[in-house]
């Protein structure tokens, strides 16, 4: 087995909380056992513009608590194309790197698999970093439990407001794909409805929910709204609602990229933790190709076609039926 002595790191796609406690991981853990390591900026972007930097242990001091990513992140479209790769590629290589790190989601581990398929002798080991928690081989992603922390923290400014005026909310948050995020905040919030794209939404059963609140003598009313709900959305939810119920004020509140910010939550600092010291342990052993992930609080590594061909877990059946029922 080939020994390793220098590994780069790099953070792709969409940025979550908790990626820069994997950053602070992988580059003590690597230093700690004899490795050169190299930081890239701007994903893989930065790999096609030769944008390396070495790291050493106090490059990455004090950025438990930071959100975003110190090593920046962006999408980039010319590493789709065989040039693109060949070009970063000859960087690596340039550089003296035969491992690479990759957080992000399935757009970055796409990529890296592609790459690392066309050039074997560069091992990649990625890290499953997306607020979305759509990963398959690992129960958490790196952001989404600060990201639903962060909805929870603001659904519960937003009832206050909706009490006192006597209002219906509809609240649009992060999930094309997945409703974990929505799921969890929803019945964090005592949610009147939760809308994912895991299931139908009957706009009848809807406005017959709410009616029943305001019989029950509700003084206000949130609604959940997956983006990727297939409704179309809070805005369009809100004006069917509104044509058929008069007794609402209704308003609509799209969180949007609120929810990708903000300092990490402690679950986070350690899964970010975990999943680098993980992941430089893969390399050094020799895998490739692999993903880091966490499954009954024990590190697993899965294939990376696998993690990206494989639909993430359900969504919990007693989770989506509690919602329903703690809502009357």
């Amino acid at each position: 087995m080939q020994k390793l002595s220098k590994i780069a790191v790099l953070t792709s796609g969409g940025d979550a909380p908790g990626m820069n406690p994997c950053i602070r991981a992988v580059v003590r853990t690597a230093i700690y056992n004899g490795l050169q390591v190299a930081g890239i900026r701007q994903g893989y972007q930065g790999l096609i513009d030769n944008n390396l930097y070495e790291m050493n242990t106090r490059s990455v001091s004090n950025i438990l608590n930071l959100g975003g990513t110190i090593l920046k992140t962006a999408r980039c479209i010319p590493f789709r194309t065989d040039e693109g790769m060949e070009t970063a590629y000859q960087n690596l290589k340039a550089n003296g790197i035969e491992g690479l790190v990759v957080i992000g989601g399935d757009g970055t581990f796409t990529g890296a698999l592609r790459f690392s398929k066309k050039y074997p002798d560069i091992k990649v080991i990625g890290v499953p970093g997306t607020i979305d928690n759509d990963l398959y081989g690992s129960t958490y992603t790196l952001g989404f439990d600060t990201a639903t922390n962060t909805v929870i923290e603001a659904i519960d400014k937003i009832r206050d407001t909706a009490d006192a005026h006597d209002r219906l909310f509809f609240i649009e948050v992060m999930g094309r794909d997945s409703g974990a995020i929505a799921l969890r905040a929803g019945i964090s919030c005592g949610a009147e409805a939760i809308l994912l794209p895991e299931r139908d939404t009957v706009i009848g059963n809807l406005i017959e929910n709410l009616k029943k609140g305001q019989y029950n003598k509700k003084s206000s009313s949130i609604v959940i709204v997956a983006e990727g709900d297939k409704s179309g959305g809070a805005y369009d939810l809100a004006e069917a609602v509104r044509q058929q119920i008069k007794f609402y004020d209704i308003k609509v509140t799209i969180l949007g990229h609120l929810q990708r910010g903000g300092s990490p939550s402690a679950f986070d600092r350690i899964l970010g933790s975990r999943l680098g010291f993980a992941a430089v342990n893969a390399l050094i052993n020799g895998e490739t190709q692999k993903m880091v992930g966490l499954e009954a609080n024990h590190i697993k590594l899965t294939d990376l076609e696998e993690a990206l061909t494989q639909h993430q877990f359900k969504l919990e059946d007693d989770l989506m039926q509690m919602a329903d029922v703690l809502s009357i």
